[in-house]
């Protein structure tokens, strides 16, 4: 029999979450202040509160925000019954996942930190999700509840915060990355050459081997006095063109760091 489970949040993710958890037979009960739970779809059971959310649940997924994550436990405890498990999905730090279950710790709550590892629209409950907190045995919890309904959650040993450490570190490449993408295309765009520097950029993405981390690594240390002049001229000439030059800078600033 399929059990309950409570959704907090309805957003973009929460409120994808919710809709598939519910069309795959769970019992959903959500909450969100504003979101009526009716607008996300008519088969999920709307609550007042955090804690009337929780009541009966089996598993709690809090699905807000890293600033509200804290709030969303604290309110939601009232509600829990004995056993349920309660696991954050929210993209908060390490530190933040580790004063999350201590909090729930205090009032014999299993906690589990939970990583979302891809966009979720597109891809709702299938989305990829990585989960640590085994310690009470949480972690097994989530996985076993959410991946005979459909969804891809993958269990990794170790403490809450640890699932999260990996998500954002994953963040730091991926996000940085897009960040010179975009960058670096808004500059081409107003140096008249946009189409040009997007070709080298997917051919550069498109040639990447397992040779090509070594050959970045290797590559910033070795050439670091040259590559930080280098992107000193880079962010001046997006100055020249009238584009900020965060990443530009920041990567001229880090160089420096790594020279001899």
């Amino acid at each position: 029999m399929t059990g309950t489970i409570a959704v907090l949040g309805l957003g973009e993710a929460g409120g994808a979450l919710a809709r598939d958890l519910s069309a795959a037979g769970a019992v959903v009960r959500a909450y969100d202040p504003a979101v009526p739970a009716s607008s996300v779809a008519e088969s999920l059971i709307g609550t007042g509160s955090e804690a009337e959310a929780a009541e009966g649940a089996d598993l709690v997924l809090s699905v807000n925000s890293a600033s509200a994550a804290v709030g969303a436990l604290e309110a939601g405890l009232g509600g829990m019954r004995k056993g349920a498990v309660w696991a954050d999905l929210n993209t908060a730090s390490p530190g933040t996942k580790r004063r999350l279950a201590e909090i729930a710790a205090a009032r014999d709550v299993p906690f589990a930190d939970v990583a979302i590892m891809a966009p979720v629209p597109g891809r709702g409950l299938r989305v990829p999700m990585l989960v640590t907190g085994s310690k009470t045995g949480a972690a097994e919890v989530v996985a076993n509840t959410l991946n005979p309904l459909g969804a891809a959650v993958e269990v990794m040993a170790g403490e809450a915060g640890l699932a999260a450490e990996r998500k954002l570190l994953r963040s730091v490449f991926f996000k940085g990355m897009s960040a010179a993408v975009v960058e670096a295309l808004q500059a081409a765009r107003a140096a008249g050459c946009e189409d040009w520097l997007r070709k080298i950029i997917v051919d550069e993405l498109a040639a990447a081997n397992e040779s090509t981390v070594d050959r970045v690594v290797t590559g910033s240390y070795r050439h670091a006095v040259r590559r930080t002049a280098e992107m000193a001229a880079a962010a001046e000439m997006l100055g020249e063109l009238g584009v900020r030059a965060d990443i530009a800078g920041a990567a001229r600033d880090q160089l420096a760091h790594l020279t001899p």
